[in-house]
């Protein structure tokens, strides 16, 4: 099945800026809201994992409405349809843009990992306020990528799903670190428990199911986007792509960005990692990742906030976890979702949930019983994102000048687990693996399929 608009007739659209889009094509001022004082959103990927509630709690809004619908699963599309009966409708996210770009202000990317940039980019080429799943992209140069039409577009609202951030108990391990109650940092610890025999998102079955065409609701040929051509495989589509190579960003990926986010939203030095080593039975291989894995991401830090001149974070997927000693904490903390940062005064150990303790001289006190702390208010992440793009200033904890960070140390080990057990020595700044030209060559970019290349800015 193909997709609806052809190439020639979307970029005719564009200027000739390789395959995407030139700003030069585009000249109307940032996005507002409608005319009604509403913000119209598209909706791309409107069920799959997280699309859905994406989708409705946006609509939730007083004064948000979903004017347009996309997916490449005519069923999600149809079932989305019945909540959102007037919004239009397409399967390929071009013929929105091509078509019907008067008829939104915003837009909501939920797809998988692989479509984020080259959706994302595409609606803030096109001036569109932009909500985008985690991790924020696919390839480390895409990073960079977001955040030159940042510049180019200072004035468009964005956010990232990490929703678990706007409750009250990751707002106070925020707090408390901004606070200092932990003293200089030390190091920084963090797991996940996927991918794990029998989760829903991975698949590492290492027989591949090839059908001869994929069911006929599935445009396939979209749903691979900028990603190269291989035949349909049942084990993908709707969701366990996470654990293959050209879609997904494996465990590390799929939960970095819940788990770090408060350390990168404490300390704005923590720009980008030097170093990234990884350890692994194996090295991961060109369809899947590897797992389980160990991946160590060193920073550089000058402030009075830290320890010593660099900053490691320790990130373990599927179970693997550190030592109590190595924490200084009493006993590991429980939960497959875990982040602890270690300071000389005491540790914070807290879940994705934001439920935790610090630990100062073996003993554990709840986050919660923490003197000092301010009141936390309910605090909805979907609905603060309208109320940026509708001009009222409202608590946002992961614009993408901020998500770019959060989003970097949750990829680079995965990434990077194709060379385990070797540091790999990055320069974020020319997007290259200074001692190591095959991780350059590798782990930095890809090519995108003629018609799916991300806009140029």
């Amino acid at each position: 099945m193909k997709s609806s608009v052809t190439r020639r007739r979307f970029l005719s659209t564009a200027s000739a800026a390789g395959l995407g889009l030139g700003l030069s094509a585009f000249s109307t001022p940032n996005a507002r809201a409608s005319a009604n004082g509403r913000l119209r959103v598209l909706s791309i990927g409107t069920i799959g994992t997280i699309g859905g509630t994406d989708r409705q709690t946006i609509a939730g809004h007083p004064a948000a409405e979903i004017t347009g619908l996309c997916d490449i699963d005519e069923n999600a599309l149809a079932r989305a349809a019945e909540d959102h009966p007037d919004a239009f409708r397409c399967k390929d996210y071009r013929v929105a843009f091509d078509q019907h770009l008067d008829e939104f202000d915003a837009v909501i990317v939920a797809v998988p990992d692989h479509g984020h940039a080259t959706m994302m980019l595409t609606a803030m080429a096109h001036d569109k306020h932009v909500y985008g799943q985690k991790p924020l992209v696919h390839q480390l140069e895409e990073l960079e990528m977001i955040e030159r039409a940042l510049r180019a577009k200072p004035n468009l609202v964005t956010q990232m799903g990490n929703q678990r951030m706007a409750g009250a108990g990751r707002r106070r391990a925020l707090e408390i670190l901004r606070q200092g109650r932990l003293g200089k940092l030390i190091e920084v610890y963090a797991w996940v428990d996927s991918p794990s025999p029998g989760n829903a998102y991975f698949n590492y079955e290492n027989v591949l199911r090839e059908l001869p065409e994929a069911p006929p609701h599935i445009d396939w040929d979209l749903w691979l986007g900028p990603a190269p051509e291989m035949s349909f495989h049942d084990a993908l589509v709707p969701m366990k792509w996470r654990s293959w190579w050209e879609f997904g960003t494996n465990g590390l990926g799929d939960w970095g960005c819940h788990l770090l986010d408060i350390l990168f939203l404490a300390f704005d030095e923590l720009r980008s990692p030097f170093s990234v080593t990884t350890e692994s039975e194996r090295p991961a291989g060109p369809v899947f990742h590897v797992s389980p894995v160990k991946a160590t991401m060193k920073y550089r830090v000058t402030s009075d906030h830290f320890a010593s001149d660099v900053l490691p974070i320790h990130f373990y997927d599927r179970g693997v976890k550190p030592t109590a000693e190595e924490m200084r904490v009493g006993e590991v903390p429980e939960g497959g979702n875990v982040t602890v940062i270690v300071g000389e005064k005491g540790t914070l150990a807290i879940d994705a949930q934001g439920q935790g303790n610090v630990w100062t001289d073996g003993e554990a006190i709840d986050t919660r019983r923490i003197d000092g702390m301010p009141e936390f208010p309910p605090l909805n992440h979907w609905h603060a994102w309208v109320d940026n793009c509708l001009g009222t200033p409202t608590e946002l904890h992961a614009p993408f000048h901020l998500a770019t960070r959060m989003t970097e140390a949750s990829i680079i080990g995965a990434k990077a687990s194709r060379f385990p057990n070797q540091e790999l020595l990055w320069d974020r700044s020319n997007l290259t693996f200074t001692n190591h030209r095959e991780a350059t060559e590798t782990l930095v970019r890809r090519e995108y399929r003629a018609g799916f290349a991300p806009p140029s800015f």
